[in-house]
């Protein structure tokens, strides 16, 4: 359900805007964004959020802000299996960030700046993202959650990331963007029902914000790496008669947005490999057995 709240108005948002900005222009716009947050934030003022009972390890993770900070980031680090399905987001997010940096410029790159074939394939990721939810809404996604975790990660990186690059033209990337996005809730919810079946209630706050740093510490990092290595790297080496382009010419074309092209195929293939990568450590691959659930260890 988070997956159809967060992907929708990828869908919709854009189409309402080319509406009302001729009627309100960018001001009106920016106001009707503006209240929209003020709606969300008065709605939680609102809602009363139950207290979970304290376990032991709330107890152990009680001090002031500093140490309540660092418990998260100690939770994780005691449990070698959360921590391995952290790292693979952490490789996963990484190899997506790299390559999905320089997508929107390989598209315009390589369509002459065209505005409408971008948004096109912008549409089509965000309807996957809806797609995903709701099948993933309806079924309720496999019973070994890590596969879901690992299998989605490859699914992902190898039918969006790897077809993207490879594609020349909306026919190849509508249906690569909307399957590079259809695996995200199948990945985000399985990962999500294992860690609040693991981590006790009145601790997830400390240690999910935690897990959601280690995840997330890449996206300031890989617009520093792509765009530069793009721009002064691999745009040059994939021009016609450059030193890449005898050899990945047949593979992506050359010409403006075929170094980029080249970029997202070797993270996805990378990314594809990170996921496949989670398989060979125990620890990960049997991270739903080796870990009790938190109401089993209050039982116990």
């Amino acid at each position: 359900m988070m997956s159809l709240v967060e992907s929708g108005p990828g869908v919709f948002a854009p189409l309402l805007a080319g509406a009302l900005l001729p009627l309100i222009r960018l001001t009106g716009i920016m106001l009707v964004d503006v209240a929209t947050f003020v709606l969300a934030i008065g709605a939680l003022l609102v809602v009363r959020v139950p207290q979970p009972p304290v376990t032991e390890e709330g107890r152990q993770g009680q001090g002031n802000l500093l140490r309540e900070a660092a418990y998260g980031f100690q939770y994780i680090f005691k449990r070698p299996s959360l921590l391995g399905l952290q790292l693979v987001f952490l490789g996963g997010n990484l190899m997506a960030g790299l390559g999905f940096v320089v997508m929107a410029p390989m598209v315009l790159a390589r369509t002459g700046n065209d505005e409408r074939t971008f948004g096109l394939v912008q549409s089509a990721g965000a309807l996957g993202g809806l797609v995903g939810g709701i099948v993933i809404s309806a079924w309720g996604g496999p019973k070994r959650r890590v596969h879901g975790v690992l299998l989605g990660w490859v699914l992902s990186c190898l039918l969006g990331q790897v077809l993207l690059g490879y594609g020349r033209g909306l026919p190849l990337w509508v249906p690569a963007a909307l399957l590079g996005s259809l695996f995200n809730p199948l990945i985000n919810s399985s990962n999500q029902a294992i860690w609040q079946a693991k981590v006790a209630p009145d601790v997830q706050g400390r240690v999910f914000t935690a897990r959601g740093l280690i995840a997330w510490i890449t996206q300031p990092i890989s617009p520093l790496i792509a765009g530069p290595l793009a721009d002064l790297v691999l745009e040059p080496a994939m021009r016609q008669g450059g030193g890449l382009s005898g050899t990945f010419g047949r593979l992506v074309g050359t010409g403006p947005g075929a170094g980029m092209a080249l970029w997202l195929m070797l993270t996805g293939i990378l990314g594809t490999l990170v996921g496949l990568g989670g398989y060979a450590f125990p620890v990960v691959r049997n991270a739903e057995d080796i870990l009790p659930d938190h109401q089993a260890a209050v039982r116990g």
